[in-house]
């Protein structure tokens, strides 16, 4: 089974974790899980997202199972709290030696730019903050007016709902439309199926 991790942490945006760890949750394949999905936070304490949302990580940089596939969301915390904790970066960084697909939602690409990890890529993030990544980090090419930028091992996608789009996108690449078109059903989520 494929293993996502969704990074959590404070000021984290609700939906840029809690919608994609929806999607990954309830793929399946002929009633079978597709994907166990785990959420991991620097440490074990109970963090505080957007709006007063409170959660617990599942576990912890230190004793996380192997990912397959790494999701950085975005929001205030993002961008003005973790993009300064070197440990946090690092651990993206080490993780992204690892994971097959290395993802962001949101301003979760500005922890990608802090990383290093988007130079000579395009790349994109809400539309709010595209000016500010792309003058704090001229090596990344910006893409704007998408929901998300597929650089094969990385894709960011833009601002909060878009992450919905970019996982349903991750599950077409490893799996195929019909697991999307029934996932997107038992969501009753609405989805262009020519925009994954």
């Amino acid at each position: 089974m494929t293993t996502v991790g969704i990074l959590l942490f404070n000021e984290v945006e609700v939906l840029d974790f809690a919608g994609p760890y929806e999607v990954f949750s309830i793929a399946r394949k002929d009633d079978s899980k597709l994907f166990n999905v785990v959420t991991i936070g620097e440490s074990n304490k109970l963090l505080n997202a957007r709006n007063g949302l409170k959660i617990i990580p599942d576990y912890q940089f230190s004793n996380h199972p192997k990912l397959d596939i790494l999701i950085i969301p975005g929001g205030y915390g993002a961008e003005e709290i973790e993009i300064k904790n070197v440990k946090l970066l690092n651990w993206i960084k080490k993780q992204s030696n690892q994971v097959k697909i290395l993802a962001s939602v949101c301003t979760g690409a500005l922890l990608l730019a802090e990383s290093g990890l988007l130079n000579n890529k395009e790349a994109t993030t809400h539309w709010m903050d595209l000016d500010r990544l792309e003058k704090e980090y001229p090596k990344v090419k910006v893409i704007r007016g998408v929901k998300y930028v597929d650089q094969n091992e990385i894709i960011t996608s833009g601002g909060i709902s878009a992450g919905i789009n970019m996982s349903f996108y991750i599950i077409k690449k490893l799996t195929d439309i019909k697991i999307v078109i029934d996932t997107a059903k038992r969501m009753e989520y609405h989805i262009e199926l020519s925009s994954i």
